[in-house]
Formats: C-alpha cells, structure tokens, sequence
C-alpha cells in the first residue's frame, strides 16, 4: 500500500477516534438527562479505535496515535522512515476533528467551549491531580496500551481479535484514567482539541507530548525484548 493512501486512513482513523471520543465528552456527557457518563465517553473511545482498526487497519496499521507509531518503531513493528508523515497526518486529523466539533458544539445558543475535553492537570485534572500524578499515570497507561497492541498483533495471538483488545483496552484505560487527566495516551487526542478550549489546556500540552511518548516507547521496547522471537 503506497504511502499516501496509509497517511489517508491515519487521517480518517484519528479523525473518528477525537470526533467520537471527545464528541461524547462535549455533546453528550454535558447532558446528564442522557446517561451516559463518564463511563459513556470511556466506552466511545474504545469503540472509536475498534470501529476504525477494522475499517482501515489493514490498510496503515491502525495507529491513530503517535505514541502508538512511536512504540511500533520501539518494537521493530514500523519503520522508523515513516514515523514522521504518519504522526503528521494524525495530528492533522485529529485538529479537522477537534474543528468540526467546535462548529457543530458552537451551535447551541449558550455555548461555553471551557475545556472541551482537553487534558490537563493540577486546576485542569477533572480531580485535582497532580503533575506528578498526571506524568506517571500516563506514562503507565500508554505503556500497557502499547503493549497490549503488540501482544494482540503478534502472529501467536488470535487472528482478527486484535481490534476488540485493543478497543476494549482503550475503555479500561480511561475508566481509570478520566478522574486524573481525562485521559490521553495520545498527543495527537490531545493537541486536537486543546487549542479550542477556553482554559490553560494548550500551556499543559507538553505532558501530553512527553509522557505518552516516553510509555510507549517503553511499552513497544519491553515487549519486543521480553516476548518476541529471536531474530537471526
């Protein structure tokens, strides 16, 4: 598949997960006559990456996340040459997202964007946490979602499941994650809609950078020393 036409799904992919994950957050947990909670909008980004790693993981890899495209190169799963274009094309299609939903969300007549499921913490943690707090648990939940994907997409595992761990794995994440970040475990989530929130979220985007990045490195890196097969 030429490199164009996977940078293409990576757009798609990420787009679909920060429109339905973060869409849940601002159009549909802001109601609570609607039920769905904070569980709700864990359960949307699960099925934001099930849904698109069937679509068109066949086609790019399914990363929509560039920590994840990080620990594949960590874990000898991707070539380091198209790192670059494909976290481009991520955060590219996560703000299109981060956008769209603006626009539709600004529609209501007494419309405060606030933090429109942005990331953050200290005053910006929907609990209160800590930077230190925040660091660690993103670091620990990127590294776990990274490894999981390399667990589920080894030739040994199960063919055709993968999808459906990692989705879930995403759900489990942020069931535990929301109350100390609202959850990131991807830069590309995160840059996509901090810049249209009406708070800090934009000066805390580093950690959102940083610690998704350093967990799965080490996610993809620890598997491949620990599980893979010798090489040759």
């Amino acid at each position: 598949m030429s490199l164009g036409k996977r940078l293409g799904a990576e757009f798609f992919g990420t787009f679909w997960l920060v429109f339905g994950g973060c869409g849940s957050a601002v159009l549909a947990a802001a109601f609570p006559q609607l039920g769905i909670g904070f569980a709700g909008v864990a359960l949307a980004f699960g099925l934001t990456v099930l849904t698109m790693a069937f679509a068109v993981g066949h086609i790019s890899g399914g990363h929509f996340n560039p920590a994840v495209s990080v620990g594949l190169v960590a874990g000898g799963r991707f070539p380091a040459k198209d790192l670059v274009p494909y976290i481009v094309a991520q955060v590219v299609g996560a703000l299109a997202a981060g956008a769209v939903l603006y626009l539709i969300a600004s529609g209501k007549p007494d419309f405060s964007a606030g933090g429109f499921a942005s990331n953050g913490f200290g005053d910006l943690s929907p609990g209160g946490y800590s930077l230190h707090a925040a660091l660690v648990c993103e670091i620990v939940m990127t590294f776990f979602f990274v490894f999981i994907i390399m667990g589920a997409t080894d030739g040994r595992a199960p063919a055709g499941f993968a999808p459906i761990a990692i989705g879930l794995a995403l759900t489990l994440i942020h069931l535990v994650s929301i109350p100390v970040t609202n959850t990131s475990v991807n830069p590309a989530r995160s840059t996509g809609v901090a810049f249209f929130a009406s708070t800090a979220a934009v000066s805390q985007l580093w950690l959102f950078w940083v610690a998704p990045i350093v967990g799965g490195g080490l996610g993809g890196f620890v598997y491949r020393t620990l599980f893979e097969p010798a090489r040759r």
